[in-house]
C-alpha cells in the first residue's frame, strides 16, 4: 500500500514525542524549592514570635499578679493594725511589749517607740547597757575566723563585704529600712551619710514568705516592718524558719529579715523600767559580734 505525503522538499517533520527541556524542569524544581523553604521559614518565624510574644505576656501577667498580691496584702486587715495604730499617740521612748499566737506558736513582740536604733559591735553594750532599752545580736559571725557574715557597715565605715543573705537592714539618717536585694543602694547610701547596714537570712519579701535552706528548729527572731512599725518578733518555741515566717506574714508582716536566734543575747526594759537579760549570756561571745541597739 502506498501513502502518499503531502510535504515540499523545504518542509521538516519530526517523528515521534517532543523530548522535555531539561533547563525548563530544573528551573520548576528550583522554585518550588525555594517557595517551600520561604514557606518553612515563615512558620518558624512566625512560631517564634508567637514563643515570645507568649512569654512576654506571662511574665506581665505575672508581673500584675504579684503586683495585687501585693496591693492585697497591705490593703488586708491586720490583726496587730488597731494595736499598731494606737501606738501612735505614744509620745514616750518606751520598748511596748505584747503576747500573741499564731497558728500555734506563741510569740513576744517588741516594738521600739520613737526612737532611732543604730549598730554596735563588740560586747561594750553587753557589759553596760547604759541607757539602751532594746538590744539584740544582728549579723551572723563565721566560727572558722570570727569574721562578720556578709556586708556590714558601721557608722559610714564598711567592716566587712560580700553577699551571703539576701536579707537586708540599713538605718540611714534614723530611718531603718528592711528588705530583701542582692544588691542594694542602701550599701553605698550608708557608707555615704555615716549609716549602718547589715545583711542575714530573708524572711518575708512584700508579704510573701521567703524559702530558705535551714531546717532545724530553734528560738527565732526577725526585725519586722509590720504596718508601718519596726519590730522585733520572737518565738517562745522552738520553731523552724518556714513556719516562722508563715506566722509573721499572718500578723500583717510586709518585709522581715531573721535575727540571731537560739540562746543569742538580748536585752529589754520592762514596763517598770527594769532591764532583763534575752538569751544565754554565760557563753563566751567573740568580739565582732554586732547588736542592733535602741537607747534613750
Amino acid at each position: 500500500m502506498i501513502f502518499e505525503e503531502n510535504f515540499s522538499d523545504n518542509e521538516s517533520r519530526l517523528l515521534g514525542e517532543i523530548a522535555p527541556s531539561r533547563k525548563r524542569s530544573f528551573s520548576w524544581r528550583l522554585i518550588a524549592v525555594i517557595a517551600t523553604s520561604a514557606l518553612l521559614c515563615g512558620i518558624i518565624i512566625l512560631a517564634l514570635v508567637y514563643h515570645f510574644k507568649r512569654e512576654a505576656m506571662v511574665e506581665q501577667r505575672l508581673e500584675v499578679l504579684s503586683a495585687s498580691k501585693i496591693q492585697q496584702q497591705l490593703e488586708m486587715p491586720q490583726p496587730l493594725h488597731d494595736w499598731l495604730v494606737s501606738l501612735d499617740s505614744v509620745d514616750e521612748r518606751v520598748v511596748v511589749n505584747k503576747d500573741t499566737v499564731v497558728n500555734d506558736i506563741p510569740l513576744h513582740i517588741y516594738v521600739p517607740l520613737n526612737m532611732a536604733p543604730h549598730m554596735e559591735v563588740g560586747r561594750e553594750i553587753a557589759k553596760n547597757p547604759g541607757t539602751a532599752l532594746l538590744f539584740f545580736e544582728a549579723a551572723d559571725v563565721r566560727a572558722d575566723n570570727g569574721k562578720i557574715v556578709g556586708a556590714f557597715v558601721l557608722k559610714g565605715k564598711p567592716l566587712s563585704l560580700g553577699l551571703s543573705k539576701r536579707g537586708y537592714c540599713a538605718i540611714i539618717d534614723s530611718v531603718v529600712y528592711v528588705g530583701v536585694a542582692d544588691n542594694s543602694p542602701l550599701f553605698e547610701e550608708a557608707t555615704d551619710k555615716e549609716g549602718d547596714f547589715f545583711r542575714q537570712y530573708p524572711l518575708v519579701d512584700k508579704g510573701s514568705l521567703v524559702q530558705n535552706e535551714l531546717k532545724n528548729k530553734s528560738i527565732r527572731r526577725g526585725l519586722c516592718d509590720i504596718d508601718n512599725h519596726i519590730a522585733v518578733v520572737e518565738t517562745q518555741t522552738r520553731e523552724s524558719l518556714h513556719d516562722f515566717a508563715q506566722a509573721l506574714i499572718d500578723i500583717g508582716t510586709f518585709n522581715a529579715i531573721y535575727l540571731v536566734g537560739g540562746d543569742a543575747m538580748g536585752w529589754s526594759i520592762d514596763e517598770d523600767g527594769n532591764g532583763y537579760e534575752i538569751g544565754d549570756w554565760s557563753n563566751r561571745k567573740h568580739k565582732n559580734i554586732s547588736f542592733i541597739v535602741w537607747t534613750k
